[in-house]
């Protein structure tokens, strides 16, 4: 599912071996991953309860702005006292623990324990908008804050690819473009 291009872009936006690796969940215009899916347990056995993990350092770095500028606190406090929208993001926990429990089902692996948060503070609180937006992006339509934060990012890819990777001289189509051929 992940071939060595795909780990070799994700170790370069990582600046490490990737843990976990188990597909390309989705990928920037640019052709290259920027969010992976990563097996619930790690390697070693430990739980790992990110399924999505956003790979991109611009795509990171431009959500790392937006979490300076208050928007989690505005988005928490907007959770409180909505019950559409704390219903929405409820639905959106339920979906990432459905995902994340299909992940480690084919993996011949227990689910891991409910009383575990998802990703990113759902169900209850905004705690990590990388975390949410890999979600949205992954899933679309899926996370209302992460696509609330996707929108505020603008096009992070516009200065092309964020790495090189050898033997990659054209990028790869999107998910979507191979879904339409």
């Amino acid at each position: 599912m992940v071939d060595d291009r795909d780990v070799a872009a994700v170790e370069q936006q990582l600046g490490r071996a990737p843990r976990g690796l188990r597909a390309v969940a989705h990928r920037c215009p640019c052709g290259l991953p920027d969010v992976v899916e990563t097996a619930p347990r790690l390697p070693d056995g430990s739980p790992f309860p990110t399924l999505f993990y956003l790979t991109c350092p611009r795509a990171n770095s431009a959500i790392g702005t937006l979490e300076s500028t208050g928007m989690m606190r505005e988005m928490r406090e907007r959770l409180a006292g909505d019950p559409e929208l704390a219903e929405a993001y409820r639905l959106a926990h339920e979906d990432y623990v459905a995902r994340r429990d299909k992940a480690a089902a084919a993996e011949g692996l227990e689910p891991l324990p409910r009383g575990m948060q998802s990703s990113g503070g759902m169900p209850d609180r905004v705690k990590c908008l990388h975390a949410l937006v890999a979600h949205e992006l992954a899933a679309p339509g899926t996370n209302p804050f992460g696509r609330e934060a996707l929108d505020a990012l603008g096009e992070w890819w516009a200065d092309g690819p964020c790495c090189r990777v050898e033997g990659a001289d054209t990028p790869r189509t999107t998910d979507s473009e191979e879904d339409d051929q």
